[in-house]
């Protein structure tokens, strides 16, 4: 179902299909199967809605749907209207204009000719649960609330329908590099990579009553990347963690960072470590750990403990288990993508951390209790603020990265397309974004993804979750975050705050206030 509509989606973007006859029949054909095929998979388990071939078909059937109602709503009025004008019947004369007049506007805006039109063109602006420059929390980093924004056009090119996006002919190394290496220099304020990554320890360290102090040898350094759409260590054309940005990250981590590799993690506890990703690292870093699910192959299989997160809240059947190699780690590097998600609208940062807990790697029998926001933009307990103030998830964080090479609308598949804002102009965003602030990387994120893709599943109030973090010592739920139980709140996790448009992207000390968010864009 996926593959046929993101075929059609893509020629109809084309202007290819011009025929009204074709449009017509298009129409039709796959309105009343998109229908058929929701209604058969939702009607028995309604939790289905939720997975992302429903997500799919929603839009063509709504549209099919609406344009059903209202053909019938301009015959109904017809007839009587004509009635009317037979029987002289006034009052119901009017009534039978004001339904026609109705249910016709309404035809012509959904009608078969436009439908396509109206599923795809961009719409209104996604509701989001906290106002334009409007910064809210406690910044954090050497410069607080600050996120780097790195680009390198022509860091990835690959030509949907052309192998994988992840190969090395679409994808520059050296670029991966220095995406990398700029956004450590821009987030410490250093000007050699050594010095960088010695800030980024003493920061971390002093802000944990650890002392003025870097990396001491023995210390474990875990880096959770988002391996969520693989099923096993073969390759798959969907989008997941670069290798070649999780090379970068070594390259420097070890090279210029003095971690030993052995010390050195690199895991997706949920998932699978794929070939393409393990081969290209292991090659020249062997003696990294590459951590997953089911491990073998040159990979170490996840053990967990039980109980480690038992949530600020009642979860549900939500998983509780922590993956051993982030509570053993010293240190943590969180390495998002920068992709939508039905359900949750986005997954950042904080939903990378869901892969840390022991939920089954089959995605049809995880619980996602809690995760989503309320519809309406009411606020309410989220799941995610629990995992940024757990003390071995986001506060034992020292980084936090976005991989922006591609990005994508949809959690499933491959690379959507091509951004169209500027400054990507028709490229892949060929980005990476870092941050010391969970909070301000996860609003920036989420200002890109709602302004490149407005139609994106479930968009609205994404950005709950953040606003729960900023006021997470008074949250606006009036939940009492505690996610380990042990009677202590939290207090603000970061700063949030939206950028004032898409065109020029400024957050309040880019307008020189001494609050908010910075972000810090680098160009190639």
């Amino acid at each position: 179902m996926k593959r046929i509509y993101l075929y059609f989606k893509e020629r109809t973007e084309k202007g290819e299909f011009t025929s009204r006859g074709i449009q017509i029949l298009f129409f039709w054909g796959l309105g009343l199967f998109s229908t058929i095929w929701f209604l058969v998979r939702v009607i028995p388990k309604p939790s289905r809605a939720s997975y992302p071939c429903m997500q799919t078909a929603a839009p063509l059937m709504s549209a099919f749907v609406m344009y059903l109602l209202s053909f019938t709503g301009v015959w109904v009025s017809l007839r009587q209207l004509r009635e009317a004008f037979r029987n002289r019947k006034v009052v119901v004369g009017v009534f039978a204009f004001a339904g026609f007049c109705f249910f016709g506007a309404l035809m012509l805006v959904e009608n078969s000719t436009d439908m396509l039109a109206q599923t795809f063109l961009p719409t209104r602006e996604p509701r989001m649960a906290w106002g334009k420059n409007n910064p809210v929390g406690e910044a954090k980093g050497i410069y607080p609330g600050r996120v780097v924004w790195t680009h390198a056009p022509g860091a990835a090119t690959w030509k949907k329908g052309e192998g994988f996006w992840f190969e090395d002919r679409w994808n520059n190394q050296a670029d991966a590099d220095w995406l990398l290496n700029q956004s450590l220099l821009s987030l410490t304020g250093e000007k050699k990579e050594k010095a960088a990554w010695k800030s980024l320890f003493i920061y971390f360290n002093q802000q944990h009553d650890k002392g003025q102090r870097g990396y001491k040898k023995g210390e474990r350094i875990a880096i959770k990347i988002n391996q969520n759409n693989t099923f096993s260590h073969e390759d798959c054309e969907q989008l997941n963690a670069s290798p070649h940005l999780t090379l970068a990250l070594l390259r420097s981590l070890v090279n210029d960072g003095g971690v030993p590799q052995e010390q050195i993690t690199v895991f997706d506890a949920s998932r699978f470590i794929t070939k393409a990703l393990y081969d290209k690292c292991h090659a020249e870093f062997p003696g990294v750990v590459y951590l997953d699910n089911e491990g073998g192959n040159g990979r170490t299989q996840s053990t967990y403990t039980a109980d480690a997160i038992p949530y600020s809240t009642d979860n549900g059947r939500l998983a509780r288990g922590l993956a051993n190699c982030a509570l053993e780690a010293d240190y943590l590097i969180n390495m998002a993508l920068l992709k939508g998600h039905g359900g949750q609208g986005v997954t950042l940062c904080a939903k990378n951390w869901y892969g840390v807990t022991d939920i089954n790697r089959d995605f049809r029998k995880n619980q996602h209790n809690n995760f989503n926001q309320d519809r309406g933009g009411k606020p309410r307990y989220m799941t995610f603020t629990d995992y940024i103030a757990h003390k071995d998830l986001g506060q034992k964080t020292m980084l936090f990265l976005i991989d922006g090479l591609y990005g994508s609308e949809k959690v499933n598949g491959v690379p959507s397309g091509k951004w169209k804002m500027s400054p990507f102009n028709g490229d892949w965003p060929c980005s990476l974004l870092a941050s010391q602030d969970p909070v301000a990387i996860d609003a920036v994120g989420i200002d890109f993804l709602s302004a490149e893709f407005p139609r994106m599943a479930d968009v609205d109030y994404c950005d709950m979750y953040l606003v729960e973090e900023a006021l997470a010592d008074r949250p606006l739920s009036t939940t009492f975050y505690d996610p380990e139980r042990d009677g202590t709140g939290v207090g603000s996790l970061g700063v949030l705050e939206h950028w004032n448009n898409p065109e020029e992207k400024k957050y309040s000390r880019n307008m020189g206030k001494d609050i908010g968010i910075e972000l810090l864009y680098l160009h190639k």
